[in-house]
């Protein structure tokens, strides 16, 4: 079968410009690059991967196009550019060359207004975004959702995903108004969801693979077989599980679906979201 990986990382590793890596993510505290990767790739069977920005600068998303470059497994990737910008437009246009950027993201989770996404400027650079033919990453907590949801309706015709489910408190197993969010976002049809980041939402030291079913088939009931894709978070799944773990969640839940769902989530809905 056929794997994808649509959210993986790399960098370089810089303690002041990742300072989100704590103290108690000793792991985490070294460079994630593409030679690394390969042999883990390899071993679980994963075609190319989808690398997405952690870093929120012009450089990073030139970084991550170099690599691409270098690195033909890497068939895709999502960067970041200032949607508040008045020179987005230009920026925009100078990536025309470069047909492996298929997307941008925000850290829209590290901002303290859970309605940034909804800030005039930022509207206005979405609108951008989608007009230059490029797709949107959402990465967010539960509790902007709303704003999300909003967003979405404003642009019926945009190609957005949803990173990580949204972030839902696994570890306390909090699910009611989370599902209820993720329900009405699902029900915009341009909206994907990737199955990725769940266990470090999860207890780092004790979770078991079931600990994830429950959100699983309410993306899954939400969402449907043609809009969920695979993603490791790699590196950042480190803090509680490996690759092989990681991967092996989602083959433990999709056991029993005909091959044709399976090749969907697993590689297709990837590829056709991303253009790959």
């Amino acid at each position: 079968m056929n794997k994808i990986d649509s959210h993986q990382h790399f960098w370089k590793y810089d303690v002041n410009k990742f300072s989100w890596i704590s103290d108690d993510m000793p792991v985490l505290k070294e460079d994630f690059l593409p030679e690394k990767f390969q042999t883990i790739l390899a071993a679980n069977g994963i075609e190319g991967t989808v690398a997405v920005q952690a870093l929120q600068n012009p450089e990073e998303t030139q970084f991550l196009l170099d690599l691409a470059e270098k690195f033909p497994f890497i068939l895709g990737v999502v960067g970041w550019v200032d949607l508040n910008s008045d020179q987005l437009s230009a920026t925009l246009h100078a990536y025309a060359p470069f047909s492996k950027l298929k997307g941008f993201r925000h850290l829209l989770q590290d901002e303290a207004d859970p309605e940034y996404i909804l800030r005039p400027a930022f509207q206005r650079g979405l609108a951008e975004v989608f007009e230059a033919g490029y797709s949107y990453d959402l990465l967010v907590f539960p509790h902007q959702l709303d704003g999300v949801i909003q967003t979405v309706s404003n642009f019926p015709e945009g190609n957005f995903v949803l990173d990580h489910l949204a972030k839902p408190s696994i570890r306390k197993g909090e699910i009611q108004e989370w599902g209820q969010r993720i329900r009405d976002l699902s029900s915009h049809p341009r909206v994907y969801c990737k199955l990725s980041g769940m266990v470090t939402e999860a207890d780092w030291q004790e979770w078991k693979a079931t600990d994830f079913f429950p959100y699983l088939d309410l993306v899954m009931e939400s969402f449907g077989e043609d809009r969920l894709m695979f993603g490791s978070d790699w590196p950042v799944c480190n803090l509680a599980a490996n690759y092989d773990q990681v991967s092996s969640i989602l083959e433990k839940y999709l056991e029993g679906q005909p091959h044709r769902v399976q090749n969907k989530i697993w590689a297709e809905n990837a590829r056709h979201f991303y253009r790959l």
